[in-house]
């Protein structure tokens, strides 16, 4: 099966009809974070939201970690998938169920070692999928994501055989490397940002290299 692919960092309307043009299944737009790239407004998450047709998952990318806060968020932008950054107690992915009916939780997993594992198994237990990424929320200025670094796809892959919710990968992926991470992980889908952008800004041959690439058999 080939992965869906998660173009994030989106920052405009023009940007986020050249991802869907190119194949894009989900579009990531990232709040406001600690540190990374692609941060931008709600009000401009909001805008871009409305011009993705309804079969592209639009994930909102929140650092909140309580109900209220992420609730609130996601009344600003209105998108179909929340992308959960941090970790949450467990209770709060009860509350979120009741506060947002029908809204998508991903939860994000930081890939530090072997613990990663036990961390995602929980999570899968809670979240509708888990995307694993590159980052540290351990630093005193927390690595949320957008690290633009890999991480060891062999504990990725040991997490994919442990959980049975969809899995998406994410960190340093690019043109060069994302065949090879597919091979090793299996996951449901990739996730990409600095790896399809010069100069900040996203780019048409690299996105077509990468959706190449993916696609390869």
């Amino acid at each position: 099966m080939i992965p869906k692919v998660k173009i994030c960092c989106i920052s405009s309307t023009e940007e986020a009809q050249t991802a869907i043009k190119s194949g894009a299944s989900a579009l990531g737009l990232v709040g406001d974070m600690p540190s990374g790239p692609g941060i931008i407004s709600d009000k401009l998450i909001q805008e871009i939201t409305q011009i993705i047709p309804p079969a592209i998952a639009s994930f909102l990318l929140t650092r909140h970690t309580d109900a209220y806060s992420i609730a609130r968020h996601h009344a600003l932008v209105h998108t179909t998938t929340i992308q959960l950054v941090d970790a949450l107690e467990p209770e709060v992915y009860g509350q979120l169920r009741e506060a947002l009916p029908g809204i998508k939780l991903v939860q994000v997993v930081h890939v530090l070692g072997e613990e990663s594992i036990e961390e995602a198994q929980h999570a899968a237990g809670q979240a509708d999928a888990i995307l694993l990424d590159s980052g540290n929320p351990h630093l005193k200025v927390k690595e949320l994501g957008g690290t633009g670094r890999i991480h060891d796809w062999v504990i990725s892959r040991k997490i994919r055989e442990s959980i049975s919710k969809p899995l998406f990968l994410a960190g340093g992926l690019n043109a060069a490397n994302v065949r090879e991470a597919i091979e090793v992980v299996q996951p449901f889908g990739v996730d990409v940002c600095s790896g399809v952008r010069t100069s900040g800004l996203l780019d048409p041959y690299k996105l077509e290299k990468f959706f190449e690439a993916v696609e390869k058999v």
